[in-house]
């Protein structure tokens, strides 16, 4: 299973290595800097400027460490949103449903909305449109509840890279669109970029280091474009949990210096430290050393790689003869990191999987059911994946959620893998032939 892939060994000896250094242990045990621990800001900027390759180095001063991606989210929000001057939020869908309960948080019950995927990724022309209805609508007030910086009227959420729950990667001209909607509307783009780097060609015969660079976040496209306001209108929100694990909750965020400044200087912040001083010390060890680099490389994408071409080639003998539909978008080129080759290859990657089941089965949460109780498999239906409080999500544009499910191949091993889709065959056949 996926504990199988997380790095203790690795773990123990850098904190014990840490820990018995005095002057590494009192920093590490002390309260933090407000922004984090300066030696993982420095690595995070330059691994992260190796992996995406944008135009101009990122500098540490762009980035903030956090205590993980759902924490940091909420810091976001408790920062930059106000739920008298803010008007919405929106939710690319299916969205990771987890996130709803995060923004109800903030004071934004009842203005979540979904905004609709095609096979590129978000539907830029819904959303232009929904927004654009939002603001004629809005008598509201521009007073503000809060004292602060810079507030938003909108906040985007969305997943580009290997989308939890859908698997889809957003198109470059997509992404760039999304950016120019969000200056257009003053919205501020938050994107989990916590799959980006659990990559891998699809063709298992190229190389993983055949690769170019890693999808262009968000925030390197809006920087990367004229007329980047100060504070900008993306902040990437990255997180070790897929990398190391999620119990060292220990992330960061990527923005411009002045949104980074501004995100530091949260009163929690100022008051007790950065909340991820002492597991920060331990992932600027892993950074610096390269050994999360090859754990990455050599444990995690070998394994994964292997997990997903099982899963997948489970579910095209077992399940696509039975109707079933993988959609996971349009494929996503990557250049070939070899210059002289001149190819691109299509990349997979994350840890999901989505697909559609027949009509003529119950629906999905229906079938979840009995897959458990029956056939011992667990799923999560498409039902779960629509933002809360929003009472078209799911089935705008023909996005059927009630039939849909996403399938995780990053927890099971191997074995387990390839008999799942047979199982769920298995529970169609039978309730085809009950109706005969």
């Amino acid at each position: 299973r996926a504990i199988s892939l997380l790095p203790a060994a690795i773990l123990e000896t850098i904190i014990k290595e840490l820990l018995q250094r005095p002057d590494a242990a009192i920093k590490a045990l002390l309260y933090g800097l407000s922004a984090g621990y300066n030696g993982l800001r420095y690595k995070v900027s330059q691994w992260l400027t190796e992996n995406y390759k944008p135009r101009d180095r990122i500098t540490p001063d762009r980035i903030l460490i956090s205590c993980g991606a759902s924490h940091n989210l909420a810091s976001i929000l408790q920062m930059f949103s106000d739920p008298l001057y803010t008007r919405g939020i929106w939710m690319i869908e299916p969205t990771y449903f987890l996130a709803c309960d995060i923004f109800a948080n903030a004071g934004f019950q009842g203005r979540l909305h979904g905004v609709p995927e095609d096979d590129e990724g978000v539907d830029v022309e819904f959303l232009r449109s929904a927004l654009r209805k939002e603001d004629r609508g809005h008598h509201g007030s521009e007073h503000r509840v809060k004292k602060g910086n810079k507030f938003y009227k909108h906040f985007i959420y969305c997943v580009p890279t290997f989308s939890n729950p859908s698997s889809k990667t957003m198109s470059l001209s997509r992404r760039k669109k999304l950016v120019e909607i969000a200056r257009e509307f003053d919205a501020l783009v938050v994107t989990d970029d916590c799959y980006d780097f659990l990559r891998w060609p699809e063709d298992n015969s190229i190389e993983q280091t055949e690769l170019g660079p890693c999808p262009p976040r968000l925030v390197d496209i809006d920087r990367s474009m004229e007329g980047c306001s100060k504070f900008g209108n993306t902040v990437s929100n990255g997180t070790f949990s897929k990398l190391i694990g999620p119990g060292v909750r220990v992330g960061w965020a990527e923005g411009t210096s002045s949104f980074v400044g501004a995100l530091a200087a949260a009163g929690a912040n100022q008051s007790g430290g950065n909340p991820s001083q002492l597991s920060s010390s331990f992932a600027h060890r892993l950074l610096e050393r390269g050994v999360l680099q090859q754990h990455i490389a050599t444990v995690l994408i070998p394994a994964y790689r292997r997990r997903y071409s099982i899963l997948m080639g489970s579910i095209r003998r077992h399940l696509v003869p039975l109707g079933v539909k993988v959609l996971s978008g349009a494929p996503y080129r990557t250049p070939s990191k070899t210059e002289s080759n001149g190819e691109d290859h299509v990349e997979v990657g994350g840890f999901f999987t989505y697909i559609t089941f027949p009509h003529d089965l119950p629906t999905a949460d229906v079938l979840a059911d009995e897959a458990s109780a029956r056939f011992s498999v667990h799923f999560a239906y498409g039902k779960m994946f629509e933002v809360e409080g929003d009472n078209e999500s799911g089935v705008r544009k023909g996005n059927d959620f009630r039939h849909a499910a996403r399938l995780c191949w990053a927890w099971e091993s191997e074995n387990f893998l390839a008999e799942g889709p047979e199982r769920l065959a298995e529970l169609i056949l039978s309730l085809r032939n009950d109706e005969c």
